[in-house]
């Protein structure tokens, strides 16, 4: 009988196929008819190797607030959730400049890191499974495809975390970190508009009158980006002061972006921000906003990632090694529930959101085969304790 790594290389022309025809179908976030065509893509092409499998190979669609999501149910109630998104950054008419295209070993074309590759790698890590121990190896196992997670996972969020919920674990198909390291932490994030509120008056004429909401929200910048604290990170951003050139501005806001590694820090920020009082006399704050996602925090991750380092060398990864991000992704929501949570289980490259987007080729078989290997051992396993609960 073949071995989970040699039928994951023997997997590798239909796998770099695969991810070729979803990166050619344009996605990007914004656009609900292209995140629908590009939901009918995955499906073709994701449930083609379920379904050559023996297992089922037409997902539910599922549509909230218009956009796009895929589930396939592999057998029984979710025991592993393999967690992806197939809408992208990248807007109509990239192809053009950045082709899907295999050179050299590298993969590239906009979203193939982040995270065509990943999703096919779950596909095919499924298939695998049930060649090497049969039909009845992904018993309750859930794929779930999600079309809006690069702008926040607004209408994906309750679904998601309804799938995730009870489950013994969930490993998430995001691209890698650096040279193919897990994630096992991943900051929260947390979102505001502080906006400073004036009063209009002619800039030239009586300017005494106003109150200037601008030079409030100056006096603001300062105190918002002291609020950070080691390796917690809070940045203004977006900005807009006032209507016209001749007039004292009533209104000004900023932006607010907010990384921070554990749930107390996000509740620190969360009062001292709100805690911001006026400088000028007349002016006044509002804030809103709040926590978007809770971060991925070591103790939700540190098993998962202690059996991959187990199972790494024979899926053929000697160097395997995890590591702490800024940038948030689905897993932050469901670490978020306690549900314990493997990240970066993706594609080994680089430039994820950039022109340099790529994957490195020689590593899609390994990391198929450690998934598939992490899959089998999770359901081999007693149940942990959050999926009891």
């Amino acid at each position: 009988m073949t071995d989970l790594l040699t039928d994951a290389r023997a997997r590798l022309p239909a796998m770099l196929d695969d991810a070729v025809r979803l990166i050619e179908c344009e996605s990007p976030s914004s656009d609900l008819d292209a995140v629908v065509r590009s939901a009918d893509v995955v499906a073709e092409v994701l449930g083609a190797r379920l379904g050559a499998a023996g297992l089922p190979a037409e997902p539910e669609r599922i549509i909230v607030d218009g956009v796009t999501h895929l589930r396939w149910r592999l057998g029984g109630p979710t025991r592993v959730l393999l967690l992806g998104h197939h809408d992208t950054v990248w807007p109509h008419g990239t192809l053009a400049t950045h082709p899907a295209v295999v050179t050299d070993g590298v993969l590239t074309g906009p979203g193939c890191y982040d995270m065509a590759i990943g999703l096919v790698q779950a596909a095919h890590a499924a298939a695998s499974l049930v060649t090497v121990h049969g039909a009845d190896a992904l018993a309750g196992v859930t794929i779930l495809v999600t079309g809006d997670e690069e702008v926040g996972s607004t209408s994906s969020r309750a679904l998601l975390e309804d799938e995730a919920r009870g489950a013994d674990a969930v490993l998430v198909l995001e691209a890698s970190g650096p040279g193919g390291a897990l994630k096992t932490e991943r900051k929260g994030v947390s979102l505001y508009t502080v906006t400073a509120l004036g009063r209009a008056a002619h800039a030239g004429l009586n300017p005494e009158r106003g109150v200037n909401a601008g030079l409030e929200l100056a006096h603001q910048l300062p105190a918002i980006a002291a609020i950070a604290d080691g390796s917690t990170t809070v940045t203004p951003t977006r900005g807009s002061i006032g209507t016209t050139v001749n007039t004292v501005p009533a209104q000004a806001r900023v932006d607010v972006d907010v990384r921070a590694t554990t749930a107390a820090e996000q509740h620190r920020v969360d009062t001292e921000i709100r805690a911001l009082a006026p400088v000028l006399d007349g002016a006044r704050l509002s804030i809103d906003g709040g926590v978007n996602r809770p971060p991925l925090e070591l103790a939700l991750a540190d098993d998962l990632f202690s059996r991959a380092l187990q199972l790494a060398p024979t899926a053929g990864i000697d160097d395997l090694r995890q590591c702490s991000v800024g940038g948030a992704s689905d897993g932050n929501l469901t670490a978020g529930l306690g549900v314990p949570t493997l990240d970066g289980l993706g594609g080994v490259g680089g430039g994820a959101h950039a022109a340099d987007e790529h994957v490195e080729v020689a590593h899609v078989p390994h990391r198929t085969a450690l998934l598939a290997l992490l899959v089998h051992d999770i359901l081999a396993s007693p149940r942990l304790s959050a999926g009891a609960q």
